[in-house]
């Protein structure tokens, strides 16, 4: 069995409001993506890494891969128009019998566990993916207002997102629909049963400014091993 994972960063970054794509801002010194890749990169299951990047950006990560002497193995791949596309062009580097782990490049903060237990799933099961039940009251637009929605049967989902290699290609031959929001939601219309597992609160996808100093705080938590990792647990 091979192990991949896609490294999915063809965002613009526009609600960061920041110069260049949120995946290139700093973390504790170096670029959100690099720590991403690492993260993978030292997981248990060590799995091949594609990074899926915008082509007007590649020059520029090479750039700062030679700047911070990142030379962690990767392959680069272009992006497309949507992150349906994206992933797409990521699996023609996906070969043989598989399981291939997506995720955010956004979410640097992604643990060894969370990591290790995707793979595990999925192998198990042919596919896993991480999310968290909401910890806030939910409400729903509607024509005469809104409704409450019962949040504990609401869950808020993370990445990775890992699957079975035959499973995610067979997905992706379906032409694209603007309902696929994420890697599940292309399986699912395979009719295939998608498999939630626990995620990690601290597993967040950095979107905003105020996020950057959230995932500095816990990084440096994590260094002093005074905060263990933050589970939601799915019953």
């Amino acid at each position: 069995m091979k192990y991949y994972a896609i490294i999915v960063a063809g965002g613009s970054g526009s609600r960061m409001q920041a110069d260049i794509p949120k995946q290139f801002l700093l973390l504790n010194g170096k670029p959100i993506l690099m720590h991403t890749l690492e993260a993978f990169y030292n997981s248990t299951f060590k799995p091949e890494l594609i990074l899926v990047l915008n082509v007007d950006f590649h020059s520029y990560w090479e750039q700062l891969c030679r700047e911070h002497q990142f030379i962690i193995p990767h392959i680069l791949v272009k992006a497309g128009n949507q992150r349906f596309y994206s992933v797409k062009n990521g699996l023609k580097k996906v070969s043989g019998t598989a399981l291939v782990a997506i995720h955010d490049a956004v979410r640097p903060l992604v643990s060894e566990d969370l990591i290790t237990r995707s793979y595990q799933e999925a192998e198990r099961y042919g596919n896993a993916i991480a999310a968290v039940k909401s910890k806030d009251s939910i409400r729903q637009i509607n024509a005469s207002g809104s409704v409450p929605l019962n949040r504990e049967g609401i869950f808020l989902v993370q990445t990775p997102q890992v699957f079975q290699s035959a499973l995610l290609k067979k997905a992706y031959q379906q032409p694209y629909r603007i309902e696929f929001t994420d890697d599940a939601t292309v399986v699912e219309k395979t009719g295939t049963i998608i498999r939630i597992i626990t995620g990690d609160n601290r597993n967040i996808k950095i979107t905003y400014p105020e996020d950057i100093l959230l995932a500095q705080f816990y990084l440096t938590a994590s260094r002093n091993n005074s905060m263990p990792a933050k589970t939601a647990n799915i019953d």
